[in-house]
């Protein structure tokens, strides 16, 4: 993927993302090394890419996401 095309979330905005996983959780998760994160200024950015990979355990694809198990 392009660095261009990567979209970059906070914490806040990740947890609207996917129902059922709250900020609190996130936050554990980029602790914890389980979701891939860095820090620019106060915040903590997380890429699209990586929250769809830590959660779902694959990339979301171009028609939408890709929730099958």
């Amino acid at each position: 993927m392009d660095i261009a095309k990567r979209k970059l979330l906070t914490i806040r905005e990740a947890a609207k993302i996917i129902e059922g996983l709250t900020e609190y959780r996130i936050r554990q998760m980029c602790r914890n090394g389980q979701l891939p994160s860095f820090k620019a200024g106060n915040r903590t950015l997380i890429t699209e890419e990586n929250l769809f990979k830590a959660v779902f355990g694959k990339e979301n694809n171009d028609n939408g996401l890709d929730l099958s198990l």
